[in-house]
């Protein structure tokens, strides 16, 4: 007979091999081509979003603290790993929007959500809704959790040292680690101190919540949205098309769009009808959308978009499993 401790082992290494390939593989960043890069990923990915699972659990926080904790994790890679956020030329993103007080304007308002959301609450509510009884409860004892801390260092330390993902000639000035430092200390202590506790039975509310299609229908929409709205496709060498000036109004149209789309889930998620049905149908949703985007956006040729279609349809029929458990 599995014990609980044991399941909650296998619980936490299917978190951290599922983590890389939501983040990563389902948008087409690496291509299947590539995909053994994921494992110089699972270090930081997998372990991050582990790490923060377990504090999350343990001081009995909730999603907002998931939330807090996946941007704190986007600023240790984008800004302390590959200093992405900074850099005035890796992946040509300095020149998408004008840079503010040091900073990538663009690529931080998508990547820092970007992880929050794809990188850390997704994942983790996936293997939640595949492990409903330990979806409450921590996964590891306190060695585990120690073990996915060292982990997910190294694993920052390894993405560092790998030039292949960095611009090797740039090193972000002392004072700007020190402030990702601080930013990433205010977010950890915001979210483990200050977060409200959820809930034993979510409040009514006069209204109902959306049937779950409608869910994952408004989830793709907010998804694709996002993506579109701050990452140049298609040849666009701006957000959405935009030239000078103008790039400002798709930047500000992505952060109405999260916002909105925030204060729905909340109220949603608050009323005692959401079941797990809505939470798989706002994964499902957001995950199709994301992954449609990286088919038009991030396809350097015909194979790589049509296998990246093809590992779309097999994270359907995935969704389409755990749909039927859930039920």
């Amino acid at each position: 007979m599995v014990t609980s401790r044991a399941r909650g082992r296998w619980a936490a290494l299917l978190l951290a091999g599922l983590t890389p390939v939501v983040a990563e593989l389902t948008l087409g960043n690496p291509p299947l081509r590539q995909a053994w890069l994921l494992l110089l990923w699972v270090p930081i990915y997998g372990a991050g979003t582990v790490l923060i699972r377990e504090l999350v659990r343990r001081t009995g926080r909730g999603w907002l603290a998931i939330l807090l904790l996946g941007a704190a994790y986007g600023i240790v890679e984008e800004g302390l790993a590959l200093q992405a956020l900074t850099s005035p030329t890796i992946y040509g993103v300095a020149d998408w929007a004008p840079r503010i007080l040091g900073l990538n304007s663009a690529y931080t308002e998508l990547n820092i959500p970007y992880h929050a959301v794809f990188s850390v609450a997704l994942p983790i509510l996936l293997v939640d809704l595949t492990i409903p009884d330990l979806r409450h409860r921590p996964y590891l004892g306190r060695t585990g959790l120690v073990v996915a801390g060292v982990v997910f260092v190294l694993g920052a330390l390894l993405l560092r040292w790998t030039t292949a993902f960095i611009d090797p000639g740039y090193q972000a000035p002392p004072a700007v680690l020190a402030a990702f430092v601080l930013a990433i200390a205010v977010l950890a202590v915001l979210a483990l101190r200050f977060t409200p506790r959820p809930p034993d039975v979510a409040a009514a509310a006069p209204r109902t919540v959306p049937a779950p299609p409608v869910v994952a229908c408004l989830a793709g929409v907010v998804a694709f949205g996002y993506l579109a709205l701050l990452f140049p496709f298609g040849g666009a060498r701006h957000p959405a098309f935009t030239q000078g000036g103008w790039v400002a109004v798709p930047m500000v149209a992505a952060a109405l769009l999260a916002v909105a789309a925030a204060v729905l889930l909340r109220r949603w998620a608050a009323h005692g009808e959401w079941r797990d049905r809505h939470s798989l149908a706002l994964a499902g949703g957001a995950l199709v959308a994301h992954t449609a985007f990286g088919v038009i956006a991030n396809g350097e040729n015909t194979t790589d978009r049509l296998s990246l279609a093809a590992l779309g349809l097999v994270m359907l029929a995935l969704l389409a499993l755990l749909a039927r458990r859930t039920r």
